[in-house]
């Protein structure tokens, strides 16, 4: 399945997020380097004016962003550290790995709940609740929702929306190993809803009281991307007025890892696993397994006006559709990719012309790579002066996560006005885009 997502600032800088991980594209001068600046859009007299909603209580933006990453819990450093290009990829010690073929990926290391998760339910939870707690929470706060402000919000209409790829998968792991070795009796009560991937959401609405949509939307590494187009739609329709998005996954576990080496997915590059993740470079050999959470605060205009609350960035439209190929791989000549982008630019009134920043899906696989590179290079007629990078050959694939991750990537690219390199450039492909290498 592919996701594309368009993103306005408050000035007219775009943003375009697409598949699983983020095409992100916005508009700058010709000759913008590693700095990127943002461009009014009346600077390109020959790209017609699109025409966008105007529709207070329809038009959606984004208030909060929070995350849990390889580089911790904080937006900021999550993104000084991604400029400064550094990987967070690292041998896996969280259990035995020395078994595997693949014996690393972008595991988080002191991940710490402290006044966010009672000690009593972070014992219970499998990590991708906790993750989707934090994230979700530390979203709010940047939105400007404490607990008091947390008070005056119409509970009835406001929903949570974040998706899993794999659910609880420790605790689903844990239960199947109790089953054959102790028998059903030892089997933990909280295994059936902690297993699920709906309870992530379920969980954070408990915790902050949300009554409005709730449910999961699972599909692969497209899962946040098609939850940020579920929620935007909630409010577009007048169903809520804010919704928090995005998406979750913890699969470093043995179970996990198995599967994806059984599949000949993952990297092996061992004796170097900072140079594993190498989108678009001719020796990449497969994508590195990662965690995290990557969540949004969306609501619409009228009511973030109303509270005053800080606008980071604009929705402006999305597309889903599906390749109906191969289980794994991707239509080589990149069709059902190109078609999503070139459906989520009319939804969002935004031309081709106007983009010119893509954050990449970029896994780092042989196949996967060039058939993105092709399905862009569709709909961007000239790459010229188009910035492409890839979030992930510094923080691995961390699953139904990696859009939302990307996403925040994105809009602070937008904020700061720096695009983060793509690493481990060392033999590429032609691709016809400014990757930012290394």
């Amino acid at each position: 399945m592919e996701a594309q997502h368009i993103i306005q600032l408050k000035n007219p800088s775009l943003f375009l997020f697409p598949k699983s991980s983020f095409s992100t594209t916005v508009k700058s001068p010709s000759r913008l380097s590693r700095r990127f600046r943002h461009v009014l859009l009346a600077s390109h007299p020959s790209v017609a004016a699109p025409k966008r909603e105007k529709d207070a209580k329809k038009r959606v933006v984004i208030t909060g962003m929070g995350l849990v990453s390889v580089f911790g819990n904080d937006v900021d450093t999550y993104y000084d550290r991604l400029l400064a290009g550094e990987s967070g990829i690292s041998l896996i010690d969280k259990f035995d790995a020395s078994i595997f073929p693949t014996r690393f990926g972008g595991q988080i290391r002191g991940f710490k709940s402290n006044g966010y998760i009672d000690a009593k339910s972070d014992s219970r939870l499998d990590d991708c609740q906790r993750y989707c707690l934090v994230a979700g929470k530390k979203a709010l706060e940047d939105a400007g929702i404490g607990s008091h402000e947390l008070l005056k919000i119409d509970k009835e209409r406001a929903g949570v929306l974040v998706g899993s790829g794999g659910g609880g998968v420790t605790v689903f792991s844990d239960a199947m190993r109790c089953l054959i070795e102790r028998g059903h009796k030892k089997i933990t009560p909280f295994f059936a809803p902690y297993s699920l991937t709906s309870i992530a959401s379920a969980v954070l609405a408990m915790h902050v009281g949300f009554m409005g949509p709730n449910y999961n939307i699972s599909a692969a590494c497209a899962t946040a991307n098609a939850c940020f187009c579920a929620a935007a739609n909630h409010i577009r329709l007048g169903n809520a007025d804010m919704m928090i998005a995005g998406g979750v996954d913890a699969p470093l576990i043995p179970l996990e890892l198995g599967g994806f080496v059984a599949c000949r997915a993952l990297s092996r590059r061992n004796l170097e696993p900072q140079r594993a993740s190498r989108p678009w470079d001719k020796e990449r050999d497969g994508f590195v397994l990662s965690e995290g959470a990557g969540v949004l605060v969306m609501e619409s205009l009228d009511h973030a006006m109303r509270r005053g609350a800080p606008i980071l960035a604009e929705y402006l439209g999305g597309a889903l559709n599906c390749d109906a190929y191969h289980i794994t791989n991707p239509r080589p000549d990149g069709f059902s990719v190109s078609s999503c982008i070139k459906s989520s630019l009319i939804d969002a009134g935004v031309s081709a012309e106007e983009v010119n920043y893509i954050n990449a899906h970029a896994t780092s696989t042989v196949i996967g790579d060039m058939a993105e590179v092709n399905a862009l290079k569709k709909v961007f007629k000239n790459t010229k002066g188009i910035k492409m990078n890839a979030t992930k050959s510094m923080i691995g694939h961390s699953m139904g996560a990696s859009g939302g991750l990307e996403a925040i990537a994105t809009i602070k690219a937008i904020q700061t006005g720096w695009l983060h390199p793509t690493i481990n450039q060392f033999n590429p492909e032609t691709v016809e885009f400014d990757t930012v290498a290394n």
